[in-house]
């Protein structure tokens, strides 16, 4: 399994108009995506700013796949101006 983390800073007043494409986005993921294992999408009250993503792969090839899909790349398109800070990091499985 192949395990990326993406922690969104979202920029003041863009939250609204944010998190309806980021659901629309994962949820196209498990549903088109045959690798794509899992996508949640996780907020916290204490910071209303961030948006924390954990996905699961079958491995980096499906990872990869899923950033060519027209679905990510209509989200990312559209969500790119508000966006203060993007940071991703991936994981490989070493144990069950």
């Amino acid at each position: 399994m192949f395990a990326v983390t993406v922690l969104f800073q979202i920029k003041e007043g863009q939250m609204d108009a944010f998190m309806p494409l980021m659901i629309d986005n994962a949820q196209a993921s498990m549903r088109l995506e045959p690798g794509c294992r899992q996508f949640d999408v996780c907020c916290d009250a204490a910071r209303p700013h961030d948006v924390f993503l954990y996905e699961i792969y079958d491995d980096e090839a499906a990872f990869k796949a899923h950033l060519q899909t027209a679905h990510f790349l209509s989200f990312d398109a559209a969500v790119a101006d508000m966006i203060r800070e993007k940071t991703v990091r991936t994981y490989l499985q070493v144990a069950q």
